[in-house]
């Protein structure tokens, strides 16, 4: 499975890169508001500077819901790198954006899916990824993970080569969890990534280790 951070944050993109472990970024305005970057201009520069930071697979963001600005917001996100994967909604408009970009070779990232039925129209219209929001259907008492489970089904069944990208990540059992399951991707908050790496019998252990190597070499 693949490890995406979402967040627009260098320092943090920097140490999930620095870990080994880090194979895209995604991102969304709200996240790019948080960094204070402001105007198109300077959210063009920074996720430039996230593209020299990161291997490939940098989702940008459209901001438009109709079809000819969602076109022409997304040729201006591609032009800035290779790496960019234009991130469009699940709306109307947005799938039919989706094909038109698929046939000229640009990777998009459907987002905002709650339903298979969502997720069949993205696959159809060509997106490289779509991206279920687990955590959110949790929050209205619905079971985000079923969600992943019927899209690997549907998603074999006939072949379609969009990758499930589990978003709205909370935690490490979600992660876990996608990953038994069979989402190609995952993104989550770095937190969530480095908390794989907790476990007491791991820290105890290593204290052991290291107690036992003080006694014998003082």
């Amino acid at each position: 499975m693949k490890f995406f951070i979402d967040t627009a944050n260098l320092n943090e993109i920097k140490e999930a890169h620095g870990l080994g472990v880090l194979d895209g970024v995604t991102t969304n305005p709200s996240l790019m508001a948080k960094e204070g970057i402001k105007g198109a201009d300077n959210i063009r520069a920074h996720y430039k500077a996230i593209c020299q930071i990161v291997d490939n697979n940098v989702s940008a963001e459209v901001i438009a819901t109709d079809y000819d600005n969602i076109l022409k917001e997304g040729r201006e996100l591609a032009k800035i790198d290779d790496k960019i994967v234009v991130k469009v909604p699940m709306i109307k408009d947005g799938v039919k954006a989706i094909k038109r970009f698929s046939s000229d070779g640009i990777r998009t990232n459907c987002t905002l899916v709650f339903s298979p039925g969502q997720a069949i129209l993205a696959a159809k219209a060509g997106a490289s990824y779509v991206s279920p929001f687990i955590g959110r259907l949790d929050d209205i008492a619905q079971d985000g993970l079923e969600l992943i489970s019927q899209l690997r089904v549907i998603y074999d069944n006939y072949n379609f080569k969009t990758e499930i990208l589990a978003a709205s990540i909370r935690h490490t059992i979600h992660l876990i969890k996608c990953a038994e399951i069979g989402a190609d991707v995952a993104t989550c908050p770095l937190k969530v990534i480095t908390d794989l790496l907790n476990h007491p019998l791991t820290d105890a252990g290593l204290a052991k280790f290291l107690a036992d190597h003080k006694k014998v070499n003082g």
